[in-house]
């Protein structure tokens, strides 16, 4: 059944790969996971010399540092797939309905972020080994699901014929974030010291926060997909609404303002 949907989307005979290359979804997901695969890169390639020459730790304690770092990403992929979806019932006023899954996952997400660029700042701005040590852990423990969450987000906004090649153009440009950027710091950190590591890597944060708001609405999703729409009784569940698709937004807002000045011209 797959195989004969697919082939009726192909037709036309252009490759998966152009037609992916086409979407708005890939490159967002492509770009995203540039940034997040080279951030943790760089933090954990970079991390074990800047607790020893920034926070005057010695060798093995700086290398637990590392240690903690990975294991938090390892350990919030793990613990909260499970948490996500009950933190919905008890965060409702900030993030969805109840019945409204997906979306309370793209929301969560965007929280898992904000938190991210706070333990961040608190690795940047507090000069403490032990602060700095906690919050890196706390840090990559937030990260964590934000990798397969590109996934998710990526085959929910993509027809199934499209997954293979956008998710694959996606995660190969996430591999060369993974060369680049840590070269970058070091290059940078060659010339300026290692104090460059911090505002990168709460560049790149806020850069992901960015990218993650420019995936298309769920709404509009549902609709390109062939999926009706939730009815305005499950609209008006929600009690805040922030499922932003900052593109579509910045188009209107462009489009106004264009409509405007000729209003005003003629």
């Amino acid at each position: 059944m797959y195989r004969e949907k697919s082939l009726r989307t192909n037709a036309e005979g252009e490759s998966c790969l152009k037609q992916a290359l086409r979407s708005r979804v890939t490159w967002i997901a492509a770009v995203f996971l540039f940034g997040y695969v080279g951030a943790g890169g760089a933090l954990g390639g970079w991390i074990v010399t800047f607790m020893r020459r920034e926070r005057g730790g010695g060798d093995f304690e700086s290398g637990i540092v590392a240690t903690g770092f990975w294991t938090g990403i390892a350990a919030g992929r793990l613990v909260l797939s499970f948490i996500t979806p009950k933190l919905g019932e008890k965060l409702a006023v900030l993030v969805r309905s109840r019945s409204d899954s997906k979306l309370h996952k793209l929301i969560v997400r965007q929280i898992y972020i904000v938190i991210a660029i706070i333990c961040q700042l608190m690795f940047w701005l507090v000069p403490s080994f032990h602060v700095s040590a906690v919050f890196v852990a706390l840090q990559g423990f937030f990260l964590g699901p934000l990798f397969p969450a590109v996934i998710v987000a990526a085959t929910k906004a993509l027809p199934p014929h499209l997954h293979v090649s956008a998710i694959g153009f996606a995660a190969a440009i996430g591999v060369g974030g993974g060369a680049a950027l840590p070269f970058a710091i070091g290059s940078l950190a060659q010339a300026k010291g290692l104090g460059v590591l911090q505002p990168i890597i709460l560049a790149v944060l806020a850069a992901l926060l960015v990218l993650w708001l420019c995936f298309p609405k769920m709404e509009k999703r549902k609709t390109e997909g062939e999926v009706p729409p939730p009815p305005p009784e499950e609209r008006r569940k929600r009690w805040l609404n922030v499922d932003i698709d900052l593109v579509e937004t910045i188009r209107r807002v462009v489009m106004r303002a264009s409509g405007g000045q000729m209003v005003a011209t003629s």
